[in-house]
């Protein structure tokens, strides 16, 4: 009934062309992080090459050097949670997922960076609780989201 209101259509219009507008803006942002931090990447791995200071037997090489896989494969899946679609049905279950999953992907990565030598026991149980409380999200969102099909 509101929706009839010619004052309200044309606010509701401004405010999607300003959700759009943020939407570039954020995307823009999005990948030049993402083309930086592949740029560091493929850097730091030629560097390694050249110098030979690859060792894929050395931990804290692996550590790190999966740590910036990590950072920008985040920056993707967040620039991808983004561009979901407003048309796309259910678009706002397919945002919090992906959401669900930046969450997971972030805390798989601080798992894979984190020096176990200085570890804080309640630390690591911290971010035990935090994947396995967002794995049941992800889970109850989407059995919850088969539901609804």
């Amino acid at each position: 009934m509101i929706k009839n209101i010619p004052g309200f259509l044309k606010l509701s219009a401004i405010f999607d062309l300003f959700e759009e507008l943020a939407m570039l803006v954020l995307t823009l942002c999005i990948m030049a992080v993402a083309a930086l931090g592949l740029i560091h990447v493929v850097y730091a791995v030629f560097e390694m090459l050249l110098t030979a200071t690859f060792s894929p037997t050395n931990p804290a090489t692996l550590q790190s050097l999966f740590g910036l896989f990590f950072t920008v494969l985040i920056a993707l899946e967040f620039k991808h949670s983004i561009l979901v679609s407003p048309d796309t049905p259910s678009h706002s279950m397919v945002r919090m997922r992906s959401v669900l999953l930046i969450g997971m992907m972030a805390t798989v990565r601080k798992f894979i960076v984190l020096d176990l030598s200085g570890v804080d026991v309640m630390e690591v149980l911290a971010l035990s609780a935090a994947i396995l409380a967002l794995g049941i999200v992800y889970w109850l969102v989407r059995s919850g989201n088969k539901t609804e099909s």
